[in-house]
């Protein structure tokens, strides 16, 4: 159709006709180039991200050897009045599929953005922000131990739990082992990373201190750290015009940069997928 529109408005040229049809040609040229475009970014079935795909790409990239699957697992607080509440959740997606390419043979699921943050009657923690969403603790362990579940029945072998925040490290630790008794027999094993956490805290903490920036600056929440990884993985996540200290603030983002940032995601990614090797090629319980 647009072939047929862009030769009857070439044999138009010359004429009054197609000097009045020239807003049309236009609009038809703009039609057929956003059909084209959309077409071509309608489907991904290359993906590494499980939400992307169908569930017969899916199916068939497992039937493939792609038998690895991390579960991204986030968390929706505050983060400073310089950035937004959706750090955790757009950081583990980004850093997940890093990983997940870098293993060869590993999808990413969904991020699971709501995680135990807090009391809410008296409000404790992160709660007393605005934005900050929590979730009952056996309500999270109940929901990563039934997509484990749902992962193995689907024909994954090794589910991996990926955690960026703090209050449920623990709780990955315990699900994982608790299933990999049950499933001893099976050749499914649940990876609880929390080689992850610890790169992602005090290994990129120890490398800026390293550099010359002080332990104060570096932070624990919301500062130079956290900050310069947020602004390598998605800066628009960041107001720059607000970086200083501030209530909600453990640490000072002032100098915060992307090139920071990037020696960050290069650590933790690397150290991330080599303990994830590691744990994936040990021998399994009952293996021979």
């Amino acid at each position: 159709m647009c072939n047929k529109a862009f030769r009857r408005r070439s044999a138009r040229i010359g004429t009054k006709r197609e000097i009045v049809n020239v807003p049309g040609k236009a609009a038809s040229l703009m039609l057929c180039l956003l059909a084209a475009f959309g077409s071509a970014q309608a489907a991904d079935p290359t993906s590494l991200y499980v939400e992307d795909l169908t569930w017969t790409e899916l199916r068939d990239l497992v039937a493939a050897g792609k038998t690895t699957v991390i579960l991204p697992i986030g968390g929706t607080e505050q983060n400073g009045p310089h950035m937004a509440v959706g750090k955790h959740n757009v950081r583990v997606k980004l850093l997940a599929g890093k990983i997940a390419e870098s293993l060869g043979d590993a999808l990413v699921a969904p991020v699971l953005a709501y995680v135990p943050e807090g009391g809410l009657d008296p409000p404790t923690g992160h709660m007393r922000f605005p934005g900050t969403i929590t979730i009952p603790k056996d309500a999270f362990d109940k929901t990563i131990e039934y997509a484990a579940r749902s992962f193995k029945l689907h024909g994954f072998r090794d589910i991996v739990f990926l955690g960026d925040h703090g209050s449920y490290q623990n709780d990955e630790v315990a699900i994982a082992s608790r299933l990999n008794r049950e499933w001893e027999a099976t050749p499914v094993r649940v990876h609880a990373l929390t080689e992850y956490y610890r790169e992602s805290e005090s290994g990129f903490a120890e490398l800026l201190e390293r550099r010359g920036y002080p332990a104060s600056e570096v932070g624990k929440h919301a500062g130079l750290a956290d900050t310069s990884l947020m602004m390598a993985l998605d800066p628009s996540l960041v107001r720059a015009d607000r970086l200083k200290p501030g209530e909600g603030v453990n640490g000072d983002p002032s100098r915060s940069n992307a090139a920071l940032g990037r020696l960050g995601v290069d650590l933790i990614v690397a150290k991330a997928v080599a303990s994830l090797r590691e744990a994936i090629l040990a021998p399994r319980p009952g293996s021979k």
